[in-house]
């Protein structure tokens, strides 16, 4: 939903519904994206229908290897990220477990212990005086 800035994911993690924002960044592209195609499902394979668990890691492994990032980079890594990102910019915490579809709050809580951890290795300026 364009006008919203919404996309309904269907039976995402945990086979749960959920709403996520569309980045102002690439709406105009995915609307014209959106425009080009006429299947069922956002991004499909080859042979038309929904892309597999395995096409979906592959995709994820060669854009990291060409964004040259040396890490494991995996599907649900980019889930955390997003999380860790959102509670550091200052989402409350019950808006990331609406989004994230947790049904328990304490399931969302374990990104604040990432986000503290990622804290507590930032190097004080005052350090390099």
């Amino acid at each position: 939903n364009f006008d919203e800035g919404l996309i309904h994911v269907r039976l995402a993690k945990g086979k749960k519904d959920r709403f996520v924002t569309i980045p102002s960044s690439i709406k105009e592209e995915l609307k014209n994206y959106c425009s080009l195609d006429s299947g069922n499902y956002l991004f499909e394979s080859n042979r038309g229908g929904k892309l597999t668990k395995d096409t979906i890691q592959k995709i994820v492994q060669n854009s990291a290897k060409k964004a040259e990032i040396r890490k494991r980079v995996y599907p649900h890594l980019l889930r955390h990220s997003f999380a860790t990102h959102l509670l550091e910019q200052g989402t409350d915490l019950r808006i990331i477990q609406k989004l994230l579809g947790h049904s328990d709050i304490k399931t969302t809580q374990i990104y604040t212990q990432i986000s503290q951890a990622s804290i507590k290795n930032v190097k004080s300026p005052l350090d390099n005086l």
